[in-house]
């Protein structure tokens, strides 16, 4: 079995189809619950030398990009799109039904850009690209999405600059952060609040107020 086969199967297998909450508008394969899906794939995933499934939950920045990107289809529309640490690729699902000229998606987990693949299928969208790490390369979109990327120092001190240049260069740079300790605020203006419904085993509350920001030139 190649790799892509293994990963689809991987996610097929321990997650399953179904609407998200805050954001119905699309289909994810989502684990129910975090526990069964670290325990399934921990030795797999050891082996493969491969991050935990973050890929498999819509974490409340993604659902607050893609609430805005949905309520806001303009913002997007006939623009070139990166959906930057993508996920399950739920922001970039999103500016694709919203006419978006361009989606690409990036994310260096190998099962993270398979899951945007086959999520990308389920909404019957095509991602214009699958990427994996795109630090440092040169700014080619209109508008990069973060969601929730500022969760621990290292990644932060690791992408801040990059996507201070991107800024830089002309490229609209919108983050969605549910209160992370790292996300340097006075870079950022903000630009409205989401109360993203969650659970005890992804947070400790069940309700997450996210911010959206734009990162300032």
């Amino acid at each position: 079995m190649n790799n892509f086969s293994a990963f689809e199967n991987v996610i097929t297998r321990f997650t399953a189809l179904t609407k998200t909450d805050f954001v119905p508008e699309i289909q994810l394969y989502q684990a129910n619950e975090i526990t069964p899906i670290w325990q399934a794939t921990e030795s797999w995933l050891t082996h493969q030398n491969i991050d935990p499934p973050f890929w498999a939950f819509a974490w409340p920045g993604g659902k607050a990009l893609a609430r805005y990107i949905l309520d806001n289809p303009k913002f997007v529309r006939d623009k070139k799109i990166l959906d930057f640490a993508a996920g399950c690729g739920i922001a970039a699902i999103a500016a694709a039904k919203c006419r978006a000229g361009y989606v690409e998606v990036a994310d260096i987990d190998p099962l993270a850009q398979n899951a945007c693949a086959l999520n990308a299928k389920a909404n019957h969208i095509i991602l214009d690209k699958n990427s994996n790490d795109v630090v440092g390369q040169p700014c080619e979109w209109d508008i990069v999405f973060c969601g929730d990327v500022c969760y621990e120092a290292p990644m932060t001190q690791h992408i801040w600059p990059w996507l201070k240049t991107c800024a830089q260069k002309g490229a609209t740079v919108i983050i969605a952060d549910p209160g992370r300790s790292y996300l340097p605020k006075k870079e950022l203006t903000p630009i409205c609040t989401y109360d993203i419904p969650t659970t005890t085993e992804l947070e400790d509350c069940t309700i997450r107020s996210t911010v959206l920001y734009q990162l300032k030139m």
